[in-house]
């Protein structure tokens, strides 16, 4: 997970990838903020992306923003009554969240997302409804959280120490890191003995 507030350089962060080796989910169907020839899903579904996991034929994706699918989701359900809809759009994430995580061993899939508090104003990933929050906790299905922000007007991955921010004991030796997407999965490859994504760069 890369869990950063709007203009903190999530998205940016993809800028060092080549197109062969990263599939994008752009949910809310915005460009990337520069200039690229990334293969992009524009608009993209639940169902779209899990269509897509489950083929596997990229070893890496990324889901930008996915709090998005919870947020459009719940506007396009906002006029139905009940309490049935947050148990549907709750459990319509928790179902990407395993589709990602059945695809190959040598298959990272990140999930960009934006910060929230809960009202013991603990950080958190920001969801819809209680369930994902208080029945599933999110955070805890990553191996990896990093959390993006501008400091000092860099761009950084705060690798550990810092809110929901998490790394493997040894992947990272520094607490924060420069904002670079394709860095990271280098270097967790390589911390996890996976194939490097492509040739020389």
């Amino acid at each position: 997970m890369i869990l950063g507030k709007s203009g903190s350089g999530k998205s940016t962060s993809l800028r060092n990838f080549a197109p062969d080796e990263v599939g994008v989910f752009s949910v809310a169907g915005k460009r990337l903020p520069f200039r690229s020839e990334l293969p992009m899903v524009q608009h993209a579904s639940y169902q779209r992306i899990a269509e897509i996991l489950a083929a596997n034929k990229r070893r890496c994706y990324v889901v930008d923003d996915a709090t998005y699918l919870m947020q459009l989701d719940n506007f396009a359900r906002a006029r139905e009554t009940g309490y049935q809809k947050f148990t549907d759009m709750a459990v319509s994430f928790q179902q990407l969240l395993q589709r990602a995580s059945w695809t190959s061993e040598d298959t990272n899939v990140y999930f960009l997302m934006h910060p929230d508090t809960d009202e013991a104003g603990r950080e958190k990933p920001k969801t819809i409804g209680k369930m994902l929050d208080e029945k599933l906790c999110v955070e805890g299905l990553f191996d990896v959280i990093l959390e993006c922000e501008v400091v000092e007007g860099r761009h950084v991955f705060y690798t550990n120490e810092r809110g929901l921010a998490k790394t493997p004991l040894g992947m990272f030796e520094e607490q924060a890191v420069k904002n670079d997407l394709y860095e990271v999965e280098r270097r967790l490859r390589e911390f996890w003995g996976m194939a490097p994504l492509g040739g020389a760069r």
